[in-house]
């Protein structure tokens, strides 16, 4: 039965990758000018060159889906946007959030930098705040600019600017690229962003409550130098990504939650509690309090990741594999068996670069060609980027992810008679005719390990 059991797992994981379906998808986005007028100008001064406008980062709160553009290129006259969920369009323009002003960028050399540089990700928390992690990186594909690294908060109410944190020169460097956030809110007075540094690996922890921050490294946020292969689109490349999925629990019983993270350049998945990470000092000495949990398996390179505090399920991208995959965090264990496959298309998720949950429990994925951006050119002839989504339960359903996944007596005595009658049958029929009966894959399967029921 045991063997059965594996066999049925096998098969619902692969009935299960298709479980995520397109709502918003474009050749190359556009943005929501004041006027035609505005808009032309724009791209006369090439403050607006389409082609070199990259989604990156998204975030759901109430009916706005944000979207990060970082300025990897000149051209980009808007770093943060959103669209509502609403709009009846499939391929909808951007509009700057919270208005054109703040991305105003000057040409002029020396000047003041605008109040947003260049988002990576975001963040909407509990409490109506939306985070916003600046790189401060303007051209990272040309002529690069430097301006300082931030965390912007902003109330999601009525839009307006809550606080502007510089972050410490001390705690990045110019290798840094602060590319993702995670952010502890259970208490809106006493909040917690783990920012994650792929450039030089390490992570910085801010803390809402006394507007500081401090950095933490350790062995498990480098590379592995064995991961460094990507074959992504036809291009083959080699990164050198650090700590980039960050993830965060529900509390534990001490209170608090479990940082799950991992190396964009790499395929193991480490944890910390927030115990040793909200304490300086606490996070300097406790080296052995990082666990490796295990390994996602050759190519399993993942970016993104987002934990569902719901349902307990650890959401993840497979960049390599063009995939989204999840791991229940009740599992004992965390191996290729126990992750499941909730979707994979070599064309609609080609570089999933970032995911989220709603408050709805709605999972919400964004794949955008980046490898083929950077180092090729994309055909604005073909859709190049895409927002995917599904109620958390539908994406997981049939995975094993699934808390509800059970084994149905009818469906295993029907695989078993079809054993037996395969078998029946067998001496009728000649294995080398072209007549001969062929199995489906998962009839095939319960047949071979059938036997040892």
């Amino acid at each position: 039965m045991y063997v059965l059991l594996c066999v049925l797992a096998i098969l619902s994981s692969s009935f299960a990758m298709d479980n995520l379906r397109v709502v918003f998808e474009w050749k190359q986005v556009d943005f929501e000018y004041p006027s035609s007028e505005a808009r032309q100008e724009a791209i006369n001064n090439r403050d607006f060159v389409p082609e070199n406008n990259l989604p990156l980062g998204l975030e759901v709160y109430g009916d706005r889906l944000f979207i990060t553009l970082p300025r990897w290129k000149s051209g980009v006259p808007a770093s943060l946007t959103y669209i509502n969920l609403s709009d009846p369009m499939d391929s909808p323009k951007l509009r700057p959030y919270p208005n054109w002003e703040a991305h105003k960028l000057s040409h002029t050399e020396g000047s003041d930098p605008p109040e947003i540089v260049s988002p990576f990700r975001i963040r909407a928390d509990q409490c109506g705040r939306l985070w916003v992690l600046d790189a401060g990186t303007v051209d990272a594909l040309g002529d690069l600019r430097f301006y300082p690294a931030q965390l912007l908060i902003y109330d999601l109410h009525n839009d307006a600017l809550l606080r502007r944190y510089l972050i410490p020169k001390d705690q990045y460097s110019t290798d840094s690229l602060l590319a993702n956030i995670a952010v502890e809110d259970e208490n809106c007075n006493d909040s917690y962003a783990y920012l994650a540094d792929l450039g030089d690996p390490g992570l910085i922890v801010y803390s809402w409550a006394n507007q500081t921050s401090w950095l933490v490294k350790h062995h498990y946020f480098n590379i592995d130098p064995m991961a460094g292969n990507f074959n992504i689109a036809g291009l083959q490349f080699s990164w050198s990504d650090g700590v980039f999925g960050v993830a965060l629990s529900a509390p534990e019983a001490d209170g608090y939650s479990t940082l799950y993270f991992h190396s964009l350049t790499g395929v193991h998945e480490f944890s910390v509690s927030t115990k040793i990470l909200r304490n300086a000092t606490l996070a300097r000495n406790s080296f052995k309090q990082f666990k490796m949990l295990g390994s996602r398996g050759p190519k399993g390179q993942s970016g993104s990741s987002f934990l569902d505090k719901k349902t307990g399920v650890l959401f993840y991208s497979l960049v390599n594999l063009n995939a989204i995959a999840c791991w229940k965090t009740t599992n004992p264990s965390y191996t290729m068996e126990s992750q499941g496959r909730i979707y994979m298309n070599n064309i609609t998720m080609v570089f999933p670069i970032d995911l989220k949950v709603d408050p709805n429990n709605t999972l919400w994925v964004l794949s955008n060609r980046l490898p083929v951006f950077m180092y090729s050119r994309l055909n604005q002839s073909d859709v190049n980027f895409r927002v995917l989504t599904s109620p958390v339960a539908d994406a997981i359903r049939n995975t094993s992810c699934d808390s509800k996944l059970v084994i149905s007596p009818e469906i295993t005595n029907r695989f078993k008679l079809n054993m037996q009658t395969s078998t029946t049958e067998a001496p009728q029929t000649n294995r080398n005719s072209a007549q001969s009966v062929v199995l489906s894959l998962p009839l095939l399967l319960v047949a071979i390990f059938a036997r040892l029921i």
